[in-house]
């Protein structure tokens, strides 16, 4: 029997042509801003009585909703494009780890005080789904519609998936990130169970590190075909070269012993875009100042580009916003293309690895950055990018 024949798109380049986001520094220039000053939004509070004092991240003096963080960042992400609703055309890939989680806590709490809901429609509207959704209805998006969820890699994984969609030829622009409100009660409870939360500050990588701090935030960017770019004549913050995407398979949150699912993403993903590792001019380290990520993720740098390579972890300024995390790393590895600045770990004092951990912005050339993400689940995502044009 004959087989089909398919008229599958030649590759094509997908650039970065808008971003935005929040963190508890600030929007995303007024984070990058204070970043680059090693500043840290970090304060130690806590929303809810019954808990202790932690060191945490929020964007005002309570707990945001993720519809008010998601509605500002598309806001601002449309804007910096020069992209005016409605996009029915647009793709939309956004994704969250916890979602709407602390409005599904809120409802729990009505139904045991209550033993009923109010309506119907409160339980629809904290679906995980929700952000993508309203992404999309603020965009007039009649495209594709995605929610990924992979734990601490969903950001990067979204950010990979829209630029599938782009290169399958589904899509020409996709708005793909990911955003995250984790400051609930039953959050904070499990970490602070499993002995990860930091008790004064988070430090990534230093012999006294405590473990992570959680935090609200998030990250959108604008991806589209490189000629349809052109064509508008829109700026471009970068070019999106490959990525890599594993799992452990190994456990329901400890990392597989010899990271060879993290290790294999990396590889991938520099195999994929066709680097070697001494092409790398920086990498944005996942780094969530716990004992054993970075542990662990430190020997994976240190064997993977032997030849040494600037380091740094942005979760002693903005804090873990889990789901949200890689893909604020990708507006950094971004900014830092754009400035050649390399932003600091903030908080480290005393390294305890064998890295170059950048401790103060360096002003430095960078044509390539790496931005790594490991999540529960053993969940792995690296992703690379680069100056464009590359010959510039």
């Amino acid at each position: 029997m004959a087989q089909p024949s398919f008229n599958l798109p030649s590759p094509c380049s997908v650039v970065v042509t808008g971003m935005g986001g929040c963190s508890s520094l600030g929007d995303l220039p007024q984070t990058w801003h204070y970043l680059l000053q090693g500043k840290s939004g970090l304060r130690l509070q806590q929303p809810f009585p019954q808990l202790p004092l932690k060191p945490l991240g929020m964007l005002h003096g309570h707990p945001s909703s993720l519809e008010q963080i998601i509605t500002e960042v598309v806001r601002h992400t449309l804007t910096n494009a020069g992209l005016t609703p409605p996009l029915p055309d647009c793709g939309i890939v956004v994704g969250s780890s916890r979602a709407q989680q602390g409005r599904l806590e809120a409802l729990a709490c009505q139904m045991s005080q209550n033993g009923s809901l109010d309506a119907l429609t409160s339980w629809y509207s904290a679906l995980p789904y929700t952000p993508a959704t309203l992404a999309a209805a603020q965009c007039g998006s009649q495209a594709v519609v995605l929610s990924p969820m992979a734990a601490c890699a969903t950001g990067i994984g979204a950010i990979a998936r829209g630029v599938q969609l782009i290169r399958e030829g589904t899509c020409d622009r996709v708005l793909a990130g990911a955003v995250e409100a984790p400051i609930t009660p039953l959050t904070l409870a499990s970490f602070e169970r499993m002995g990860a939360l930091a008790r004064q500050g988070c430090y990534p990588f230093d012999r006294q590190r405590e473990g992570l701090a959680l935090a609200e935030g998030a990250a959108l960017v604008l991806l589209e075909r490189e000629d349809i770019a052109l064509e508008r004549e829109a700026q471009i913050y970068g070019e999106i070269l490959d990525f890599g995407l594993t799992a452990d398979g190994y456990h329901v949150s400890a990392p597989q012993p010899e990271s060879l699912g993290a290790i294999a993403a990396v590889k991938q993903c520099l195999e994929r875009s066709g680097l070697n590792p001494q092409e790398i001019d920086y990498i944005h380290a996942h780094g969530t100042s716990t004992q054993l990520n970075d542990r662990r993720e430190a020997a994976l740098i240190q064997w993977l580009f032997p030849q040494g390579v600037p380091v740094s972890s942005t979760k002693g300024a903005t804090g873990h916003t889990i789901g949200a995390s890689g893909a604020l790393g990708v507006a950094f590895c971004l900014l830092a293309i754009r400035d050649r600045q390399l932003p600091p770990c903030v908080g480290l004092r005393d390294p305890e690895f064998d890295l170059d951990l950048i401790t103060h912005s360096r002003q430095q050339d960078c044509d390539r950055a790496l931005c790594l993400s490991f999540g529960f689940g053993g969940q792995n995502a690296a992703i690379a990018l680069s100056r464009y044009p590359q010959t510039s």
